[in-house]
């Protein structure tokens, strides 16, 4: 049917024909009309090939179109006629060149213990996603004298990161470069102006605590620079690592602050400002009042700055410099923006006198009117200062991070505990610590905690890489005594615990473990440090748990004012002023005699007490007779030496292996001793802590020695004491005495080893050096 329909106008067509030219038409008509239709026919069956077909010719004639459109060569232009137009189009439209205004940033440091290098490699990061060029360099491959006048025309901008180190003096990496740049201060051959064109900034890392040496290396380099005729971009940056008056909470956060404030002076330099207020002044004088009153701070911060630093660089340059002249020179603000000041030596113009003497004027009027208003801020206060107000935390972000991945189970804000390895050693039953030995400690029930991680001192031999914090005084949050107490045996006994099944772990000791019989107060920093440390011990002695508390010597009313103890150290770790600075290198100035009334006031226990004697061979091991006075000043019960452990590499000590001494040295050098104090002999040895005991001779009965303790009787005496409210006598270290075993006696063949364990031998392994 549809055929049909289809075929219907063909038919059509074809009888129209036929009537249009009648029947006279010949026959051969008729052949026509039948092969055009046979032939229309044909068509429209292969219509759809007739369609592609003509497809393909339209491409194909719309793609010669295009290449020959393409090939089509264009007649140039006369270029006499092109450079005239190009010429006269230059004059109408004057296009500027790029100018490059910062080429890069160029991070010098110089690090003691990584932390300097560490904001270094930051700091280049964030540059690097600025756009700008960056580059770290390490101040000991760098050659001043060579290198450093280029940076004057090299378009970067210098950083400085400078950390201080003992007494004020430069890390290693840096003392060439300091050493250097002091001298070509001062040096008439290189010119006040050798500098002239360098672009810096400085950023100091020190600690508050050191008050005479605070951020010193910084200083002075910031001050030398200037006094090349250096350019200041940003007024200098000083991180602190004492967390009570660190501006920011941590020397951290100061960095972080500061470098927030570098970069965005970087984009300002980038763009071509010279001006912090990006060039909205008038006459010189910036529209904002708020910003003006920023730059007239800076501009005083940095006059004070510079004229502070003179006497703490060197005498000579104080010398050389007044401080009206660092006043007028020494604006970060005015070196910042641009502005020409006049150098050192140069003559000011009569016309300008009147404006120096004003601004030095200003700046003193300023000072006068913010030490009235500190003065009367302090009488609002009631004399209490902000930081008395609001303490801070003792444990920064990174130090919790820090002495967490160390082991360490911190509590609260200020203290914490660790698990001990003679702990997890005798609870497999392979030996106890040396005050096993000595005294009697059941090592598998001792808790080895502090409630202060703060030290007063930076011993060479510090085995934490002095990862606590340090300080002088209590500046931090104090968490209460009962909890310290309260977490610190949770946290034992959840560490006890992970023991459970371990192989070896003997399951008497396991249980025994779980009830803390004795505290070793000697895990890190100074506990007597923390204001409540009488409340903390006698929470201990109503728990019935000993205490075994270790000082460094420079506390000596804190000494004076504790509570009885189970026994008392003092660590005794040189005989002479010099050698004790060299090794503890203590925070205080008056170490030395602090140090000294703290041995008097061991001296006037009654209970127990003990001379902790650390040798490090070529430091302290030829103070034989130094030695002895010290011990005569104190007369403390026992004399622990002990050879020092070495606790691997570490950039805050130079301290190696050589300076590790031999057992049978420490026995010499023991023996010597012992044969300056009549009143001593050696009465313990444990070899494999490297220790020997020299005790008292009233602790030899008939011949036999008592260093052991009788713990039971020490928590008699202690109760009836406390109950009595300290009126009751008090009792002293001859009351709570205990006969020492045969094998813990000096000479015996099991040299201080406990024959009721098994001795384990390691075997390529790492020595774990934690414990007490």
């Amino acid at each position: 049917m549809f055929t049909t329909l289809r075929m219907l106008p063909l038919t059509l067509l074809a009888d129209t024909f036929s009537h249009a030219f009648g029947a006279e038409l010949p026959s051969n008509l008729d052949n026509v009309r039948r092969y055009t239709e046979s032939y229309v026919l044909a068509l429209w069956h292969n219509r759809l090939y007739i369609y592609t077909a003509a497809a393909v010719v339209v491409g194909i004639w719309f793609a010669l179109n295009l290449v020959l459109k393409k090939k089509k060569v264009v007649t140039p232009v006369s270029p006499w006629r092109y450079q005239t137009t190009e010429t006269e189009e230059k004059k109408k439209y004057p296009v500027k060149e790029k100018v490059e205004h910062v080429s890069g940033l160029k991070i010098f440091y110089g690090s003691q213990t990584g932390t300097a290098k560490g904001f270094a490699k930051e700091l280049a990061e964030d540059v690097k996603n600025l756009g700008l060029i960056s580059e770290v360099i390490d101040l000991k491959d760098y050659d001043p004298d060579d290198r450093l006048s280029d940076e004057c025309t090299s378009k970067a901008v210098c950083v400085f990161l400078l950390a201080t180190y003992t007494d004020g003096k430069p890390t290693e990496t840096a003392e060439w470069f300091c050493k250097w740049l002091e001298e070509a201060s001062t040096d008439f051959r290189y010119g006040k102006t050798y500098l002239k064109g360098l672009r810096y900034t400085v950023f100091g890392l020190g600690d508050s605590v050191y008050t005479d040496h605070y951020n010193t290396v910084a200083k002075c380099v910031d001050k030398w620079l200037w006094m090349l005729s250096a350019s200041r971009v940003l007024t200098r940056g000083e991180g602190d690592n004492n967390v009570a008056k660190s501006r920011h909470g941590s020397v951290q956060a100061d960095f972080q602050a500061w470098k927030g404030r570098l970069l965005t002076r970087l984009q300002a330099l980038a763009r071509g400002e010279k001006k912090k207020c990006s060039g909205q002044c008038k006459n010189g004088t910036c529209k904002s009042k708020k910003k003006k009153k920023q730059q007239q701070q800076q501009q005083q911060s940095g006059a004070e700055d510079v004229a502070g630093d003179a006497g703490k660089c060197s005498s000579e340059q104080k010398q050389h410099h007044s401080s009206e002249e660092e006043l007028v020179e020494s604006s970060s603000d005015a070196e910042s923006s641009g502005e020409e000041e006049p150098g050192h030596g140069s003559v000011i113009d009569m016309e300008d006198l009147g404006n120096v003497m004003n601004r030095i004027k200003k700046v003193k009027k300023k000072e006068d009117g913010e030490d009235r208003q500190k003065v009367k801020l302090s009488k609002m206060s009631n004399g209490k200062t902000p930081e008395e107000e609001e303490r801070r935390e003792m444990i920064t972000p990174a130090l919790r991070d820090a002495l967490t991945k160390q082991g360490y189970k911190l509590i609260g804000s200020h203290s914490g505990v660790k698990l001990c390895r003679w702990t997890k050693s005798m609870l497999r039953g392979r030996g106890g610590c040396y005050k096993h030995t000595f005294y009697g400690i059941e090592s598998h029930r001792c808790m080895e905690a502090t409630p202060s991680l703060a030290c007063a001192n930076k011993c060479v031999f510090c085995w934490r890489h002095h990862t606590n914090p340090v300080g002088t005084e209590w500046r931090w949050k104090m968490d209460p005594a009962e909890k310290i107490l309260l977490e610190a045996v949770e946290n034992h006994q959840s560490m006890i615990k992970q023991f459970r099944g371990v192989p070896g772990v003997r399951p008497e000791r396991f249980e025994e473990g779980l009830a803390v019989k004795h505290c070793a107060l000697s895990l890190v920093g100074e506990p007597i440090m923390y204001p409540e440390i009488n409340a903390f011990l006698r929470l201990l002695h109503q728990q019935r748990i000993s205490s075994f508390l270790v000082t460094n010597a420079q506390f000596p009313d804190e000494i004076r004012n504790l509570v009885p103890v189970t026994q008392l150290y003092v660590s005794v770790d040189a005989s002479t002023k010099d050698s004790l600075k060299r090794i503890d290198r203590p925070l205080f100035k008056d170490f030395w005699q602090r140090f000294l009334d703290s041995l008097r006031a061991l001296g006037e226990k009654q209970q127990r007490t003990v001379y902790r004697l650390t040798l490090v061979k070529a430091w302290n091991v030829d103070e034989l007779k130094s030695y002895s006075e010290l011990i005569a000043l104190g007369q403390p019960d026992f004399i622990e030496v002990k050879g020092v452990t070495y606790c691997g590499e570490s950039s805050a000590s130079n301290l190696t292996m050589a300076n590790v001494p031999w057992h049978e040295e420490v026995i010499y050098f023991v023996q010597q001793l012992a044969n300056l104090l009549p009143d001593y002999d050696i009465a313990c040895e444990h070899e494999h802590s490297n220790c020997l005991l020299l005790a008292h001779h009233k602790f030899k009965v008939d011949g036999e020695w008592w260093t052991w303790i009788d713990y039971e009787r020490f928590q008699e005496l202690i109760q009836a004491h406390e109950e009595s409210g300290g009126a009751a006598s008090t009792f002293s270290a001859a009351d709570y005495m205990a006969k020492t075993p045969s094998w813990a006696l000096f000479g015996a063949s099991e040299r201080g080893f406990d024959p009721l364990d098994t001795r384990f031998q390691r075997k390529n392994k790492a020595k774990d050096i934690s414990g007490c």
